[in-house]
């Protein structure tokens, strides 16, 4: 815990930021180390760690804990503060007392442990949803033997030793009175049951690994981190337990063109000087379509305008986000002599001054064009 980065300054916030501020951050943080776009040796890690401590400031319960106690999870008692920890309580008294609560029965079904699988999509996946398929190895209940271990035909037989308890009781004297302590069988390891004859396909374990094709339905207005839960889908449980579920995490890769906050689309579209001045009406490529949008005479450089309900569809909920669109004025960088006297012409009757040229909003274009195209 100590050589844990604080979350806030993970994350290049205050501690008073709003909600908004610690989303927008997260969002510029995550598109930056996004393992598919930074290819450093440390942006996986880095991603992982902005990840987390999005997980933690943006959850208000979460985030109120951190405030009091840091890293450290108070959940875990006062030894993970530096102080004693009495998690073993129940032990000392089995030990002394020789035990006073229930025993959990050793042959008890039990529940597979859940499995956790990252899956990468695109952009235009994570708005309009797909369906796939993946594999995961996981383990899954032997089929000759039933899960049981025991060769097909043959049972596991109650063990000698514990009786079936899966424990053995060790008693020794000593002059604080007759201690009783228990411990797992020996000869069973606390199963309570010897397999004789083992299976010879699983040798015993009642369980096999197995790779296992599952389909899964990424519903349309998904985002970074996400998660979808397939119930039954986990490892497989032990002496006829449920399986564990499975969860998807998804991880979206960043769209060249587009940039995505929440369920509205953002994306930024070059002007030209006679077009902001005079006004026009172009082309916007959206998520789907290419659209006409109307722009006044005398628009200024980083104008938003707002395209309703051509955004992401909203996962919970009917409708869909806004697409906004920001227009930036782009300065001509290749200019013929009859050209440069007419703007000075121009700059002279309307005392402006010369503005330099630049190449900034050269990668603009090229970037709309493939949204164009549908990239």
């Amino acid at each position: 815990m100590a050589n844990k980065r604080d979350y806030y300054e993970v994350l290049g916030i205050s501690k008073d930021a709003s909600a908004d501020d610690i989303k927008k951050s997260y969002r510029r943080l995550a598109r930056q180390y996004h393992p598919d776009v930074n290819k450093a040796a440390d942006a996986e890690e880095k991603f992982k760690e902005v990840k987390e401590a999005y997980d933690v400031l943006s959850d208000d319960g979460k985030r109120s804990t951190y405030d009091r106690y840091g890293h450290v999870d108070p959940n875990q008692g006062m030894g993970g503060a530096g102080g004693a920890d009495f998690g073993g309580f129940g032990d000392i008294f089995d030990m002394f007392f020789g035990g006073g609560g229930g025993r959990r029965d050793p042959n008890a079904p039990q529940r597979g442990n859940d499995l956790q699988y990252t899956m990468t999509i695109d952009f235009k996946e994570a708005v309009f949803g797909k369906e796939t398929e993946i594999t995961i190895p996981r383990t899954e209940s032997c089929e000759p033997c039933r899960g049981t271990g025991a060769k097909p035909g043959t049972h596991p037989e109650t063990c000698s030793v514990c009786r079936g308890s899966g424990q053995q009781e060790v008693v020794s004297n000593t002059p604080f009175g007759r201690m009783v302590n228990r411990r797992a069988c020996s000869n069973c390891s606390g199963t309570g049951k010897v397999i004789k004859e083992k299976c010879g396909t699983c040798h015993g374990a009642g369980q096999v690994k197995k790779q296992r094709k599952i389909k899964v339905n990424i519903p349309a207005g998904v985002d970074e981190g996400a998660q979808i839960r397939i119930s039954g889908e986990g490892e497989g449980g032990l002496r006829g337990g449920p399986a564990g579920d499975l969860y998807i995490v998804l991880r979206v890769k960043p769209h060249e063109f587009f940039d995505r906050e929440g369920d509205d689309i953002y994306c930024e579209v070059p002007l030209t000087f006679v077009q902001a001045a005079l006004g026009d009406e172009i082309e916007i490529p959206t998520l789907t379509e290419k659209v006409k949008l109307k722009i006044p005479a005398g628009t200024q450089t980083g104008t938003y305008f707002r395209l309703k309900g051509k955004g992401v569809p909203k996962l919970r909920g009917y409708g869909q986000g806004d697409q906004h669109v920001k227009v930036t004025l782009v300065t001509p960088t290749k200019l013929t002599e009859e050209q440069k006297d007419l703007l000075r012409q121009f700059g002279g009757i309307a005392g402006e001054t010369n503005v330099e040229q630049g190449e900034h909003h050269e990668s603009i274009f090229e970037r709309m064009k493939k949204a164009f195209r549908g990239d």
